[in-house]
């Protein structure tokens, strides 16, 4: 009488047990099998919880080449980059804000668009953000939006990587060597000829920047070094030929003067070295100190940008990036002679992006590989753990005398099959991932 009292009660828990077990089958804990599709939007999207909708996975809205031509040799340290960004310590993130990159959109989006235990308090009609770490009265991020110009506008890496760890230790009142605080640079490129237009147009409408430092080696450049091209306040109406014609335009190979260590060739001096000679190692510094950075995005990838970004920093923004192009530098009708005239004026450049563009493209490549390879082992990990419920199940139900007379090899065999099963199923969801890859 008691052994079928127990046999009844089991009946309830033993369903249960199989429901959960089922459904562990189906929808295993975070994948994709099981999803809500939002409407409005027209993106598959998952929840975190307490926070807002999370974007997840790069659109196809940008060509990425089946086969990415190799110029360069990058050696898998330098693709993978993940950092271990300790907000809540006293790591740093500096963004270096080059002109016309979509530096501005993209600082929004440091402070206004990431998911944070403490987010960025934006006040409205105020141009700067306070971007506390949790629970401290310091701040994580230098930017334009955060910190302001506190280097001076626009600063270059010559400027920065000298003024930040000063400026940050001044701001949180500590005396933290540099050595024992991580400064994690950042930025954004463009295709040099749609930056210099969009320069040109920005300069145009009474852009000047002239409130920029330029500090190197302690000071800034003298007239003679860096002579002005236009009398009075502004350039406003600068016809395009008057822009290129000018020697001194700070907007020829910007990208590389902005990003590259200008001590090396005398800071703003041209004599102390040949032209020739003055482009090579700024080049060969441009690229070394945008290889080495903890990131950069290029205007032209918006999304991937987006991706490598949180895959970098392990930061997840809440809306995605979008891609725009209709931009004024886009609207700008040249001829093949206008922008010859234009890549040679910015011949440097025009070599670093080829070389960053490959880079960034090599990192997304890379990055997407092994994604793959984490949710594969992930999925396996699953798989294991569900057979060994699955195998606790069913020696439950033995003990219990309801496995309906059947043997223990019957119940062996049960569980080799599901195992077959379930190979059988990853396989083709394997191959599935590769033709859509």
């Amino acid at each position: 009488m008691e052994e079928k009292f127990n046999r009844l009660i089991f009946i309830p828990i033993a369903a249960v047990l199989f429901l959960m077990i089922g459904y562990q089958y189906v929808c295993p804990a975070d994948s994709n099998t099981c999803y809500f599709r939002s409407d409005e939007k027209g993106l598959f999207q998952r929840y975190s919880p307490g926070l807002e909708l999370v974007y997840t996975e790069p659109e196809a809205d940008e060509d990425l080449p089946s086969k990415i031509t190799s110029r360069f040799n990058f050696t898998e340290r330098e693709l993978d980059r993940r950092v271990d960004f300790n907000i809540r310590g006293d790591d740093v993130m500096v963004f270096l804000h080059i002109q016309k990159t979509g530096g501005t959109t993209f600082g929004r989006h440091l402070v206004k668009n990431i998911q944070l235990e403490q987010p960025c308090d934006c006040m409205a009609g105020q141009r700067k953000c306070t971007c506390h770490r949790p629970g401290k009265a310091e701040s994580w991020l230098f930017s334009r939006f955060s910190t302001g110009w506190s280097c001076g506008l626009h600063a270059d890496w010559t400027e920065l990587t000298s003024c930040v760890p000063v400026v940050m230790n001044k701001r949180d009142k500590k005396n933290t060597p540099k050595s024992k605080r991580n400064f994690y640079y950042i930025t954004m490129l463009r295709d040099p000829v749609s930056r210099y237009l969009s320069e040109w147009k920005h300069v145009q409408r009474g852009a000047t920047w002239k409130t920029a430092l330029h500090m190197c080696d302690g000071r800034p450049p003298t007239q003679d070094e860096l002579p002005a091209c236009y009398s009075g306040e502004d350039w406003t109406g600068v016809p395009l030929p008057d822009f290129m014609n000018c020697p001194s335009n700070l907007a020829n190979n910007r990208q590389v003067r902005m990003l590259a260590d200008l001590s090396l060739v005398g800071c703003y001096n041209m004599s102390s070295m040949s032209e020739l000679e003055r482009g090579r190692v700024l080049l060969a510094s441009a690229k070394s100190n945008l290889r080495n950075m903890a990131f950069f995005g290029l205007t032209e990838f918006q999304r991937k940008t987006q991706y490598l970004f949180e895959r970098t920093f392990g930061l997840r923004f809440i809306r995605p990036f979008t891609q725009i192009n209709s931009t004024r530098a886009a609207s700008v009708g040249i001829n093949e002679k206008v922008r010859w005239r234009i890549e040679g004026l910015n011949a440097l450049d025009v070599e670093l992006y080829e070389y960053a563009k490959e880079l960034f493209l090599r990192r997304y490549q890379y990055n997407r590989q092994r994604q793959h390879q984490e949710e594969r082992l992930r999925r396996r990990q699953e798989r294991q753990q569900r057979q060994r419920l699955h195998r606790t199940y069913l020696a439950e139900l033995w003990r219990l005398g309801i496995g309906g007379g059947r043997g223990a090899e019957e119940a062996e065999e049960e569980e080799v099959e599901v195992k077959v099963l379930e190979e059988v199923a990853t396989t083709e969801d394997y191959g599935s991932q590769v033709v859509r890859w």
